[in-house]
C-alpha cells in the first residue's frame, strides 16, 4: 500500500471509531423526558393539558424510533424536545387546573345562591293557601337542583373541577324560572270556596 491510500484508510478508520464512540443512544435524555412526562401526568396534564402532554409523548416515541434506526442525533433532539414539552405540559396543567377551579367555584356558588332563593320562594308559598298541585313542578325542579348542587359540591371537594360545570349546567336558569313561578303563585289570590 502506498502512502496516500494508507492515510485515507487511517483517516476512515479513525473517523469510524469517533462516530461509533460518540454515537451512543441518548438514554439519559430519554429517561429525563420520561420522568418529565410522568411528573406532568402527576400534575394533572392528562386532564388539564392533554395536547401538550400528547406532544411530549409523541416526541419521546419519535426519539425511540430514531434510536431503533440508530440515528442518535435525531433521537437526542426528540428526547430534548419531549422533555421541554413535558415541562410545558406540567406548567399548563397547573395554570389550567387553577382556572378551572375558579370557574367551578363560581358555577357552584351561582347554583347554590339560586337554590337558596328558590327554596325561600317555596317556603313563602307554603305559608299561603296555594294548592300543592300548583307548585308541584317547582318543587320537583328545586329537589332536582338540590341533588345536582350536592353532586357538584362532592366533585369540587374531590378536586374534580371539570365535573362541576356540567353538573350544574342549566340549574340556575331552571331555579330562577321556578322561583318566578312560585312568586306568581303566591301573589295569585286563592279561589274562594262556595258556600
Amino acid at each position: 500500500m502506498s502512502r496516500a491510500p494508507r492515510v485515507v484508510f487511517s483517516a476512515l478508520l479513525v473517523g469510524a471509531f469517533l462516530v461509533s464512540a460518540c454515537g451512543d443512544p441518548p438514554e439519559k435524555e430519554m429517561q429525563q423526558a420520561q420522568g418529565a412526562i410522568d411528573a406532568a401526568r402527576a400534575a394533572g396534564a392528562d386532564r388539564y393539558a392533554r395536547e401538550e402532554l400528547g406532544a411530549a409523548q409523541e416526541a419521546l416515541t419519535h426519539a425511540r424510533e430514531a434510536v431503533d434506526q440508530r440515528d442518535y442525533r435525531l433521537a437526542l433532539n426528540h428526547a430534548l424536545d419531549s422533555r421541554e414539552r413535558a415541562l410545558n405540559a406540567a406548567k399548563a396543567a397547573a395554570d389550567n387546573k387553577a382556572a378551572t377551579r375558579l370557574e367551578a367555584d363560581r358555577a357552584l356558588n351561582d347554583a347554590a345562591a339560586a337554590l337558596r332563593d328558590a327554596q325561600r320562594a317555596l317556603q313563602a308559598v307554603d305559608r299561603t293557601r296555594v294548592s300543592a298541585d300548583a307548585i308541584a313542578e317547582s318543587r320537583r325542579v328545586i329537589d332536582d337542583a338540590d341533588r345536582s348542587v350536592q353532586e357538584a359540591r362532592a366533585a369540587f371537594d374531590a378536586g374534580d373541577y371539570l365535573a362541576v360545570p356540567p353538573a350544574v349546567a342549566g340549574v340556575v336558569a331552571r331555579l330562577r324560572a321556578a322561583a318566578r313561578d312560585l312568586d306568581a303563585a303566591s301573589t295569585t289570590p286563592a279561589p274562594r270556596r262556595r258556600r
